[in-house]
């Protein structure tokens, strides 16, 4: 398997999303530890699912749903800090790698879109 930097990133937040999850259900937070674990591990799923994508438009529509997963994880992070269940420096800390995800995926977007049009 390719190991570029997205997917790279994707695997560590994705396992840091795991523990933060596996930390939420001791505090027998349910709900949004459930949402942040699917979201948050799709990311890197659809990443991978990219690599052996049918052609150039089916690579980005996989980029774009990791996009889709990347913010969705974002709002659960901010719901989790605005709630108590994860202090500052975690929130900062995720959200700041959730964030870096983001921004990789919209320039391979981009890139893809580019290219596509060539």
């Amino acid at each position: 398997m390719r190991e570029d930097k997205l997917s790279v990133q994707s695997m560590n937040f994705a396992v840091e999303i795991i523990n933060l999850v596996k930390e939420l259900k001791t505090k027998k937070e349910s709900i949004m530890s459930n949402q942040i674990g699917r979201s948050g591990t799709s990311i890197g799923a659809n990443i991978r699912e990219a690599h052996y994508a049918h052609g150039t438009a089916d690579f980005i529509a996989k980029l774009q749903i990791a996009l889709k997963e990347s913010n969705e994880t974002g709002y659960w992070l901010e719901l989790l800090f605005k709630t108590d269940y994860i202090d500052e420096p975690t929130y900062k800390h995720l959200n700041s790698q959730c964030t870096n995800i983001r921004v990789m995926l919209i320039s391979s977007i981009n890139t893809a879109k580019q290219n596509m049009e060539k």
